[in-house]
């Protein structure tokens, strides 16, 4: 099934991305992107972006639309992939390279390194602590970088441990918010 959302905010406004039904794929719902922009309005400008888990590339087709430099989304799946490419294609979205491949296949790859991220794995997966210490200890994060992570909240995960134990030391909370059954964190690395 075909599905559409809204870019919020930007050269982008009110243009439609799509994506097609997929396995653990929930785009962040407007509500939630309109906060994490407005955390994130000095961040943005300038910025190289990735985007792991990209799903319907909702963050970083926002991130672009507000003048990131530059934005790798990273999706392991294929159909997901082909949406990202057509969309950054309608959009003249020249600053977004999609790269089809698992996240951790892809961080055990030559680091470079980000400025601003977005984590948003499926939730049954239990990704996010993970993924954060990938990051951290393959060289993947300048000084200072938002990091940016979407789980499920604390009542939606009760016969499971919470998905962000063990992050790593030198990452400071900035803001965490809870929508619905999705809990939303952004974090700043410290040098």
């Amino acid at each position: 099934m075909q599905n559409k959302i809204s870019i919020i905010g930007g050269n982008w406004r009110s243009r439609k991305i799509s994506f097609e039904d997929g396995e653990g794929l929930r785009p962040t719902p407007v509500r939630v992107r309109e906060t994490l922009f407005n955390w994130l309005q000095y961040d943005v400008l300038g910025s190289h972006c990735l985007d792991l888990y990209a799903g319907s590339g909702a963050l970083s087709f926002e991130a672009a639309s507000r003048g990131a430099k530059s934005v790798v989304q990273v999706e392991n799946n294929p159909v997901a992939c082909r949406n990202l490419k057509a969309n950054a294609l309608a959009l003249g979205a020249e600053q977004i390279i999609c790269v089809q491949s698992d996240v951790f296949r892809y961080l055990a790859g030559d680091a470079q390194a980000f400025n601003l991220v977005f984590i948003d794995p499926p939730f049954n997966l239990n990704l996010a602590a993970q993924t954060c210490q990938c990051l951290e200890d393959k060289g993947w994060l300048a000084p200072y970088t938002k990091i940016y992570v979407e789980t499920e909240s604390k009542d939606a995960v009760k016969q499971r441990p919470f998905q962000l134990e063990n992050l790593p030391e030198n990452w400071r909370l900035l803001k965490q918010k809870t929508a619905g059954e999705v809990m939303y964190h952004l974090f700043e690395r410290t040098a």
